[in-house]
């Protein structure tokens, strides 16, 4: 019989899967990428209840980030495709071959590689960076760390 504290673990490990989620954020370097990422996700409720990872923020510019290591040891990527870039690509074959998910982000109007929908079956389209924010903690508060997104 289980008692009420095992019965809410494992509620709890069945229903929140989005806890504290280490997720890597790629890029084109043609995006303002401070101003329409970085910023509007450090600034968002999802920066407490994540670790995000962006890889051109001044702490991660030693010689110790590794980006291939840190997508190998993160729960999800989140890529921002609005823009086409080789280095976002590799990223993108990294995090595929390593078996981790992938949501990608573009804004409404930008004309996307077919290649991403053989890597990702989630996309989000927004118009601001407050359509992104929703619309990426929508999709974050529904993930399931058990399935591929």
């Amino acid at each position: 019989m289980l008692s009420i504290t095992n019965l809410h673990l494992l509620l709890c490990s069945t229903l929140c899967y989005s806890e504290n989620m280490k997720i890597y954020v790629g890029h084109s370097k043609e995006l303002n990428f401070e101003e329409e990422l970085y910023h509007p996700l450090r600034q968002s409720n999802l920066n407490s209840e994540h670790e995000i990872i962006f890889p051109h923020e001044n702490n991660h510019k030693d010689a110790g980030f590794v980006t291939r290591d840190v997508i190998k040891n993160c729960d999800l990527m989140l890529a921002e495709v609005s823009f086409p870039a080789t280095g976002l690509g590799i990223e993108l074959g990294w995090a595929d071959s390593f078996g981790r998910p992938i949501i990608c982000i573009h804004r409404n109007r930008a004309r996307l590689s077919g290649s991403l929908k053989i890597i990702c079956n989630n996309f989000i389209v927004y118009t601001d960076k407050h359509d992104l924010i929703d619309k990426l903690t929508l999709t974050l508060n529904s993930y399931d760390r058990r399935k591929k997104i």
